[in-house]
């Protein structure tokens, strides 16, 4: 019962994440997954199993909050499903070790991009010189699509980085155009999967899925509610270096690295995570500040004769 509790809280805590920042839920079970020996293709389609009802949830919750733009979700959601399909057909052939590095690798990237785009504001997509520009928004989402499937997670710290870049919407409108595509995404990496489900059969986690589902669902509706009003910075942070800090040392085992060595670089991933999560606090503070001050003179222009 206690393993059932820890993967409700896991999956609660990922979706609470996921559902305020717009990413986390893919890559942090993926991540929980892979540390526990579960296999790269059967850690994804655990993953994908138990984002269709949290996804759904979550996009259903964030439609109702009015936080979802129908021609972005479209544009997201039909190259992202094609491409998710595709990528979950390639790890469930690719050989064991091969995928295990490689998601691991993947995951690696992510957790740099959460970690740059929350704990230093850096965006490693540049704005297209035209601006707001629609045609971004279909290669977005294929490529989004592709590493999700792949990596297990990648759909957030893909789209919504870049959306937050390419489109002129409010954070809320692109964390629940990007929750609400998602949805369709899981659903055609999950159906990708099942052309590979014999060899799946025995290394599928479910009763950690489960777990993961029950804790995302409950949490979902209170996620839409929260999103852009949590200190975004520093949550980003501190999900961006567990990402790193995971996945690092599953690549420094894979390379034979003597054990002290790994244990102090992880001390040091520990630390250097904290002193990052406490500078990023400035980042959201500025951003209260702002928000603060925008609602003052709304609210000035409304009560004017």
């Amino acid at each position: 019962m206690w393993f059932f509790a820890v993967f409700a809280l896991a999956g609660g805590a990922a979706q609470l994440v996921d559902g305020t920042l717009g990413m986390g839920f893919g890559v942090t079970s993926a991540t929980i997954l892979l540390s526990m020996g579960v296999t790269a293709a059967a850690a994804s389609a655990a993953t994908h199993a138990a984002k269709l009802p949290t996804t759904f949830v979550s996009g259903l919750a964030h439609w109702r909050q009015g936080n979802v733009d129908k021609a972005t979700f479209l544009r997201l959601a039909v190259p992202g499903a094609l491409m998710a399909f595709i990528g979950a057909v390639v790890l469930v052939n690719l050989s064991l070790a091969a995928a295990k590095t490689w998601m691991a690798a993947l995951l690696l990237f992510f957790g740099l991009v959460i970690l740059l785009r929350f704990g230093f504001n850096y965006r490693l997509i540049p704005a297209p010189r035209g601006g707001h520009t629609a045609w971004w928004l279909s290669p977005i989402g294929a490529i989004g699509g592709l590493v999700d499937s792949l990596g297990g997670g990648g759909w957030g710290p893909v789209v919504t980085p870049s959306l937050m870049t390419v489109t002129t919407h409010a954070p809320r409108k692109v964390v629940g155009s990007v929750s609400a595509s998602e949805f369709v995404v899981a659903l055609a990496a999950s159906a990708g999967f099942l052309t590979g489900a014999e060899k799946l059969e025995n290394d599928m986690p479910w009763f950690a899925v489960v777990g993961l589902i029950t804790g995302g669902v409950i949490v979902a509706p209170f996620a839409a509610r929260l999103a852009g009003r949590l200190p975004q910075h520093v949550m980003g942070t501190l999900v961006g270096g567990l990402i790193l800090i995971v996945n690092g040392q599953v690549l420094l085992l894979a390379a034979g690295l003597p054990a002290p060595a790994g244990w102090g670089m992880l001390a040091l991933a520990i630390v250097a995570t904290g002193v990052i999560a406490k500078g990023a606090y400035g980042y959201d503070r500025v951003e209260r500040s702002a928000r603060t001050a925008g609602d003052a003179g709304d609210a000035a222009l409304t009560t004017q004769p």
